[in-house]
């Protein structure tokens, strides 16, 4: 079988991390790191015997390419390697607008050309675990809390980290909210770093996220209600315990159970960039298409709107107590 030539674009925290996994996976040729700031490259491919290219069209030809460039940039990029016959994998979000997604989704579809977004906890081995004993969702309450860094305080916490639960959530449920609930706060960056949602759907679900990119600990936990049972899940010990409920025996109380769903442990990074390479080579859908992608986009973009108009109401009550 021949190597499948893959391409980094993008030398910074997340493309390092592509380029360290890439580089452990067996029939994969790295051929390059593209960057603008090609010593940041060079530096990289130095360290993963690759070679480093300041744009695009000195590369040589590849197979496929990770998009791992700052959120405004994937759409230019990704159609750029798209328009050159290459298959991508598109970090999350998957642009930097719903529309833009829309966009490149559609034209990844004419092109006959793969296209994945890195929604990333779609392969967290806990999260697959828990796919497999979902019934009937009823409840979710998430929560994704984080250090502070300087890292992606070009787009708000919405987009950055809740992004990952609202594409869990919709995966799950397999259907849009009805109403939104959601209120936000800037405290560090000019963009919204705490955010809580509330998410009604048609079937009677709720959703309860909570995502923070300024917590004094670093938190990553969904719970899940169904019917007789709940699961808990915890993303970073990648394990996942269900709770149920029996029936009650001779007038006593109903017995509750409890397992670990059983767990295949695997780097979610790993899984992805596998699965992303299969797809390439069997031409088969991605886990997690254009499509699928757009539509967290498009409810992170929902979710903000809801923020920005509670944040007026809260504006308005302040205005009015300081005019009494």
């Amino acid at each position: 079988m021949n190597k499948l030539k893959v391409a980094v674009i993008g030398a910074g925290a997340f493309g390092q991390n592509h380029v360290r996994v890439l580089n452990r996976l067996p029939d994969i040729e790295l051929v390059g790191i593209v960057d603008s700031e090609l010593a940041k490259a060079e530096k990289l491919a130095s360290e993963h015997g690759a070679k480093a290219f300041p744009t695009l069209d000195a590369m040589p030809a590849i197979d496929a390419a990770i998009v791992a460039t700052p959120t405004i940039t994937h759409e230019e990029v990704a159609t750029r390697l798209l328009q050159m016959g290459v298959d991508v994998l598109v970090e999350k979000p998957i642009a930097d607008t719903a529309t833009a997604g829309e966009r490149l989704a559609r034209f990844a579809s004419e092109k006959g050309r793969i296209l994945q977004v890195g929604h990333l906890e779609r392969f967290n081995p806990a999260v697959v675990a828990l796919e497999k004993a979902l019934t009937i969702p009823l409840f979710f309450e998430v929560h994704r809390l984080s250090v502070f860094t300087p890292r992606s305080l070009d787009i708000d916490v919405v987009l950055d980290l809740m992004i990952h639960d609202l594409d869990l959530v919709l995966s799950f449920t397999d259907a849009l909210p009805q109403e939104i609930r959601a209120a936000g706060i800037s405290v560090l960056s000019q963009k919204v770093d705490i955010a809580n949602v509330r998410l009604s759907f048609a079937s009677g679900c709720i959703a309860n996220l909570t995502a923070s990119r300024v917590s004094v600990e670093k938190v990553r936990k969904l719970r899940l209600f169904q019917p007789g049972e709940y699961i808990s899940l915890d993303y970073q010990r990648q394990d996942a315990t269900r709770f149920s409920v029996g029936p009650a025996e001779n007038g006593s109380l109903p017995k509750i159970g409890f397992e670990q769903l059983q767990v295949e442990r695997v780097e979610p990074l790993a899984a992805e960039l596998i699965a992303f390479c299969h797809a390439v080579r069997n031409r088969t859908p991605p886990r997690v298409d254009g499509w699928q992608g757009t539509r967290a986009l498009q409810l992170g973009e929902a979710i903000l709107d809801k923020i920005k108009e509670h944040s007026g109401i809260v504006s308005e009550t302040i205005r009015s107590g300081h005019s009494k």
